[in-house]
């Protein structure tokens, strides 16, 4: 492997611009300006509230946009080439072979109709399409065995309905490991699951990117999941985002306010305090956002330069990047 590899990331998203058309020829820019990398081996948890434009980031990447949706602006790169370039089809061949996705609910995704041997097989041969059925079953075994799921002949004769949360979600991971890809996109894999069956996916999706080396993209709500799974974490708000950094750096010095609030609002085993601390108000309408700062209606250290100032994502310490004019570090503000 030569330099410019080593330095090379898996994926690379630079400057990305997703809008949807509304009514009146308008457009509601859902994902603005979005720029961050990937690297082999790395989990990357993008966290935000609903609306935060965290699924439609993934969907960008992975061609899955719904009607109505597209990329105006930016770049995607995948492996030092620009996706946004290739055909449709060419798309199509990137898709779990190259990188895949696992939902948020499998029993939406997963057909009904048809047993799970015949859904993994599926993705199977159209990544190894010389392979025969009964290569192609026994593989299907093989990747049910790879997700822990136990006697996994006898699941694999199963239909969806007939599986636990956990034991669809299993199946979900299978699916999407079937062209063994090099990156992979998890949406909310885990928000439907008990506490106990979070963890054993949070666990097997760690044990896959160590093992396999696979880069991942871990989109959630949810701080605590991030704080047991990632590598580095990106905190989105109104399509943009707000602060990125190290997941260690992010817990021990969150400096966006947003960020603290989060945090604030996350329970603890070891925390002292009573009650928790919502953020007040809601996520602003990205079709009518306020001027300056998107954060500035709910912010609790907002000042009247928040009003028409717009933040610009800037870099306050080495890897510790924060769109706010005056950052929040250990109660004190930093003024730009």
């Amino acid at each position: 492997m030569t330099n410019n590899e080593q330095h090379t990331p898996l994926l690379s998203v630079d400057h990305l611009v997703t809008e949807f058309s509304a009514k009146g020829n308008k457009s509601i820019t859902v994902v603005d300006d979005v720029s961050f990398t990937v690297n082999p081996g790395e989990i990357v948890a993008i966290v935000g509230e609903s609306g935060s434009g965290k699924s439609i980031t993934s969907q960008s990447i992975m061609g899955l946009l719904k009607s109505g949706g597209s990329i105006t602006n930016g770049s995607i790169h995948y492996q030092g080439s620009n996706i946004l370039t290739l055909s449709k089809k060419e798309r199509r061949q990137l898709r779990g072979k190259e990188m895949s996705m696992i939902f948020q609910e499998p029993m939406s995704s997963l057909n009904p109709m048809l047993r799970i041997k015949s859904q993994i097989a599926e993705a199977l041969r159209i990544n190894q399409p010389s392979k025969s059925k009964r290569e192609t079953m026994d593989n299907a075994i093989d990747l049910l065995k790879q997700v822990e799921i136990p006697d996994a002949e006898a699941v694999a004769n199963r239909f969806p309905h007939q599986l636990s949360g956990g034991m669809r979600q299993r199946v979900m991971i299978a699916i999407a490991l079937a062209g063994d890809p090099k990156l992979l996109i998890a949406d909310e894999p885990t928000t439907a699951l008990d506490v106990t069956t979070q963890a054993q996916i949070l666990a097997l999706i760690k044990d896959l990117n160590k093992r396999n080396g696979t880069g991942v993209i871990f989109i959630t709500h949810d701080l605590s999941v991030v704080a047991d799974i990632a590598d580095r974490v990106l905190v989105m708000y109104a399509g943009k985002i707000v602060e990125s950094a190290t997941v260690y750096d992010l817990f021990e010095h969150p400096q966006h306010p947003y960020t603290i609030g989060l945090m604030k609002a996350m329970p603890t085993l070891d925390s002292q305090v009573e009650e928790l601390e919502p953020i007040s108000g809601n996520a602003p309408n990205l079709a009518n956002k306020p001027e300056g700062c998107a954060f500035y209606p709910r912010c609790p250290f907002a000042t009247e330069a928040c009003l028409t100032a717009v933040p610009e994502l800037r870099t306050l310490e080495k890897g510790h990047d924060v769109r706010c004019i005056h950052p929040v570090k250990e109660g004190v503000l930093h003024e730009k």
